[in-house]
């Protein structure tokens, strides 16, 4: 098995290799600003306490936002998500995270650049009231 083949044994990764780690890694430094304005919100535990990662590398996938210890995806999507073709890819995506035992929230690009308050309130009330399978 070559290196970029290697799949990493730490639990918060479900078993992803290092090449989806190294595309995650390129992705934290090229985000849109939408994802730039909910991570301001998200880093450093500011919300509730919870720890989230930007660009996250679970299994084959990159999660634009993850908190491990809610099992909670975080999903920033562009007007390309409304296509056809990407909604089914993404319900598939979205199939295989939840095997994981994971729990996805999606926001529209425009929602956390026109009411960030509004997505913060929503992602609160997720932390607060569910708890990880």
């Amino acid at each position: 098995m070559n290196s970029k083949n290697k799949i990493l044994s730490n639990p918060i990764y479900f078993e992803t290799n290092i090449k989806t780690l190294s595309k995650a890694r390129i992705l934290r430094n090229n985000m849109t600003d939408a994802e730039r304005i909910l991570w301001k919100e998200l880093r450093f535990k500011k919300i509730k306490g919870f720890k989230f990662r930007r660009q996250h590398a679970i299994g084959q996938f990159i999660v634009d936002f993850y908190c491990h210890e809610k099992k909670l995806v975080i999903e920033v999507d562009g007007n390309y998500h409304l296509e056809n073709s990407q909604v089914e890819h993404d319900n598939d995506r979205a199939l295989e995270l939840k095997k994981f035992g994971l729990e996805i929230i999606r926001f529209k690009n425009d929602e956390v650049i026109n009411d960030i308050n509004k997505v913060i309130l929503q992602i609160e009330n997720y932390l607060t009231m569910n708890n990880p399978s």
